[in-house]
């Protein structure tokens, strides 16, 4: 009988430090590659609506990145077919070369019995036709995007050209003023990609590793949530995906680890940074709790009063911890406001100081103003720290 080898065993440090690793804030970041780099490095991009400081799919670069120019974050998404948005985490930007390993979730849509809008008759030949002839197109130029007001209310053609997209005849090129716009894949996809010839296993052993490689280290919820993926599917492939299985301290569960990431260095410099809340180092709640020992909510759908961090509040990274949060804002006149910040003790007040700094000259604002600091005593100490690199960051 083959004995297997014993997995290897993580402190929670190693494991901590390896998810950094993976997720490009732990050693040098690669600009020569910028931000497709960063696409590439992760597998996926989540999209979001709500704009405060920016985009989300903006700031995941820039939190990686640092000050990389807002229209060449744009450019590069969309120029030259290098990606294309569809369903993983939630609707994420995703690597063109991924397509064919989506060929499972499409065909699991064009399979699918039942769905939210009813389709009129015609329409989605109709679609396909102006298309065809016309595109690329937002759903606006289609026809119409709703019928009424209400934001649930499609009209028959946006309900045909997102049946479309889902089925994969159709792909979104580009976010145009937050539309999306819409052309055909024989068009937009390159011709030695656009197929569904791999197999349900095939596509789900790739996502798996993918997933593992973009991680560094996670147990098996991680790893399926990453592109939602079921936890059954993931048992299928995981023996098969390269991923190695290990312990790690106080996690309680089984875990997987990317061989390369574990054989790697875990060294170098930290970023110190606002993170969006929709960051694939945190968009997992259970997993930042368990790596960061750090509570994240979103409260931007929270009534009001119960909000307790503000309505976007944005996580703060420096030294490879979590030590705080800001709620931003901006205001013309070239002024970013601190609307709420809550820090992790005095320490992080220097970390909090300088990340907001940063993010104010990378939307291009002068000013940073602090409203609301959790513990009063801090406030102070704060605007100082701010004012402090405000003025070397003018020299």
């Amino acid at each position: 009988m083959t004995t297997l080898p014993r997995p290897a065993a993580l402190s929670a440090d190693e494991a901590r430090r390896i998810a950094l690793k993976a997720q490009g804030f732990l050693g040098a970041p690669d600009r020569r590659s910028g931000v497709r780099g960063v696409l590439r490095h992760l597998g996926a991009v989540q999209l979001d609506t709500i704009s405060v400081l920016a985009r989300s799919h903006e700031l995941i670069p820039y939190a990686r990145l640092g000050r990389v120019g807002r229209r060449a974050v744009e450019a590069a998404y969309w120029q030259d077919t290098h990606a294309f948005e569809y369903w993983s985490h939630a609707a994420c930007i995703l690597p063109i070369e991924e397509w064919p390993h989506f060929a499972f979730r499409r065909r699991a849509y064009r399979d699918r019995p039942h769905w939210n809008h009813d389709l009129p008759e015609g329409v989605y030949d109709q679609v396909i036709k102006q298309l065809r002839a016309e595109g690329p197109l937002t759903a606006t130029e289609l026809g119409g995007a709703k019928r009424t007001s209400e934001w649930w209310d499609w009209s028959g053609t946006k309900v045909a050209v997102e049946r479309a997209l889902m089925y994969g005849e159709v792909v979104c090129v580009e976010r145009r003023g937050w539309k999306r716009v819409y052309d055909l894949a024989e068009r937009a996809v390159p011709q030695e990609l656009l197929h569904d010839d791999l197999d349900d296993t095939e596509c789900l052993r790739r996502l798996v590793r993918l997933a593992g490689q973009s991680l560094g280290v996670g147990t098996r919820a991680d790893i399926a949530d990453y592109h939602r993926l079921k936890g059954e599917q993931v048992d299928a492939v995981i023996a098969d995906s390269g991923l190695v299985p290990v312990e790690v301290e106080g996690w309680g569960k089984p875990a997987w680890a990317d061989p390369a990431v574990l054989a790697a260095p875990l060294r170098g410099r930290h970023r110190t940074t606002l993170l969006s809340p929709f960051d694939s180092l945190i968009w997992d709640r259970a997993r930042t709790e368990r790596i960061f020992g750090f509570t994240h909510r979103l409260e931007a759908y929270v009534p009001k009063p119960k909000r307790v961090h503000g309505y976007y509040a944005m996580p703060v990274l420096a030294g490879g911890r979590l030590v705080g949060r800001v709620d931003p804002a901006r205001e013309a006149g070239g002024v970013l406001v601190a609307r709420q910040v809550t820090l992790d003790g005095p320490k992080a007040v220097p970390a909090v100081a300088e990340a907001l700094v940063e993010a104010a000259s990378w939307v291009d604002c002068t000013t940073v103003r602090v409203e609301r600091v959790d513990a009063p005593e801090l406030r102070e100490p704060l605007i100082r720290e701010v004012t402090r690199f405000l003025v070397a960051a003018l020299r």
